[in-house]
């Protein structure tokens, strides 16, 4: 572990610093480097962005978290006011980190034979382009990773990357089943140690996570779905990094840059969430949130801290996240609460109620717990009890709620995307709402009219500037094309 920690640090710097490249062109990545170490590096490049920006970003707009009222660092994010330079640096991270390495891994191990390692890098490709998609709306994907053959890369059509990333999974999964050439990367996979049973389960859930994204447009694919149910290949364990070892730089990326580098005073625990676990007696509690300076659990309702101003962060509670936490891709949880959601949409809802509970169970284990500590909680009478319902909607709901429960620094930017998508849990006008049911608020510093909250974000500054094929958006209300369901 000490060994990958050093290449990974190397790596992670080396490719950290590119706010000024173009998304293109990667320098740092000389072309006879292992693919072993380039996978690593691609690998931890993810990790910084989802468990850095994206969850902080993610834990506002989910309503994990809002600004403290003694602070005021991303009070932009939190009354919707975000700037067109929000994005740059998490953009350039992703395409010329990220996805440079894990391009130059998938086709290093084409020339190799190596059909396990491209499916890998073919997974996290994937999944970063899904996030990049899902945040952003139309972006580079067919033109992009060209280097100079093409530094100005035109937008596709998100519905259109979409097909293509499952045709890609499809594909690379296929080649692998049909030819098993097993990976070289070994211990350098920071995720699964190459364990290619492993990512066969994540390249099913993440299709499964890419189909049910469609489910209210008409390129939902019942007949995919239901085949992915009936092979059941879903994940065992965890897609997590884990390789923190707690010293400086080397810590959960929330945690080194918001709690150790800022000083903690920024992001306090909001009441959307909190109040949800308290009025439940919800145990996952201590595991999402630390006491406050009075050893109590104390939350603000989103937004409203011109009615605390003299109160400073520690006054509530704020993120329980330690040094070496995991930066989680997708758990077992979140691979059940889709399981349940794709039996209720397309199979009847047969078998959802099983599939719900083992999500419950799982999250309460992947915050430290046990299955044992759900069991009240999903018991008959018990508060997250399963009730099967006719109306696709209403049986919907609960999973929704008890997944935007579940991903609380665990997946932040994920929860958002799910409560886009689904409407679930409902975004109502402070002093409407119901956190014993689960309800999101619009935020009471909001400039936005009404209720409206953002559904994407502006594209970064440094790429508009350089490509003049990427034209900004009007506003944050611009839409996933996914999110389809009427309100």
């Amino acid at each position: 572990m000490k060994t990958l920690l050093k290449i990974l640090f190397f790596f992670v710097l080396v490719v950290s610093c590119k706010d000024e490249l173009d998304i293109n062109t990667n320098p740092n990545t000389p072309a006879e480097v292992d693919k072993r170490y380039i996978l690593t590096a691609a690998e931890g490049s993810l990790a910084t962005i989802m468990g850095g920006d994206l969850t902080n970003l993610g834990g506002f707009f989910a309503q994990y978290h809002t600004q403290a009222p003694s602070a005021s660092q991303y009070l932009n994010i939190d009354t919707y006011n975000i700037n067109t330079d929000y994005a740059n640096r998490l953009w350039s991270e992703l395409y010329a980190g990220c996805l440079n390495d894990l391009n130059y891994v998938i086709n290093a191990s084409r020339e190799e034979g190596e059909t396990g390692s491209v499916l890998i890098a073919t997974v996290l490709r994937a999944y970063t382009f899904q996030v990049l998609t899902d945040l952003f709306g139309d972006v580079p994907y067919t033109e992009a990773l060209q280097g100079n053959d093409n530094i100005t890369p035109s937008p596709d059509a998100g519905e259109s990357i979409y097909q293509s990333l499952i045709s890609e999974i499809n594909s690379a999964k296929s080649n692998y089943l049909n030819n098993p050439v097993e990976s070289t990367v070994g211990q350098q996979d920071a995720i699964y140690e190459a364990d290619m049973d492993s990512w066969i389960q994540f390249a099913n859930t993440l299709l499964l996570k890419l189909h049910l994204r469609m489910a209210y447009t008409s390129s939902a694919n019942p007949s995919a779905v239901n085949s992915l149910l009936a092979d059941d290949n879903f994940l065992t364990s965890d897609a997590m990094f884990a390789a923190y070892d707690g010293e400086i730089n080397k810590s959960h990326p929330f945690y080194d840059v918001q709690i150790d580098r800022l000083g903690d005073v920024n992001n306090v625990a909001s009441n959307s969430l909190m109040q949800f676990y308290l009025i439940h007696s919800d145990p996952r509690i201590s595991s999402v949130y630390r006491l406050n300076n009075g050893a109590a659990f104390r939350g603000l309702d989103q937004g409203d801290r011109e009615s605390f101003v003299n109160d400073q962060a520690q006054d509530f509670s704020r993120p329980n996240i330690e040094p070496q936490t995991p930066v989680y891709f997708m758990t077992v949880a979140e691979s059940n609460f889709l399981q349940a959601e794709a039996l209720i949409r397309y199979s009847g809802g047969s078998g959802a109620d099983a599939k719900y509970n083992t999500g419950i169970e799982m999250s309460f284990m992947t915050y430290g717990l046990s299955p044992a500590d759900a069991q009240p909680f999903i018991a008959a009478g018990g508060d997250y009890e399963y009730v099967a319902s006719g109306d696709i909607e209403t049986a919907v709901r609960q999973v929704m709620v008890q997944k935007w429960a579940s991903l609380a620094y665990i997946n932040n930017i994920e929860a958002f995307f799910e409560v886009k998508r689904t409407k679930y849990p409902e975004t109502v006008a402070p002093g409407a709402q119901d956190y014993s049911i689960g309800n999101l608020i619009s935020s009471i510093n909001s400039i936005l009219p009404g209720t409206q909250t953002p559904n994407s974000m502006f594209y970064p500054d440094s790429e508009v500037t350089r490509n003049p094929n990427l034209v900004q958006k009007s506003s944050l209300l611009e839409k996933a094309w996914w999110d389809q369901k009427q309100e």
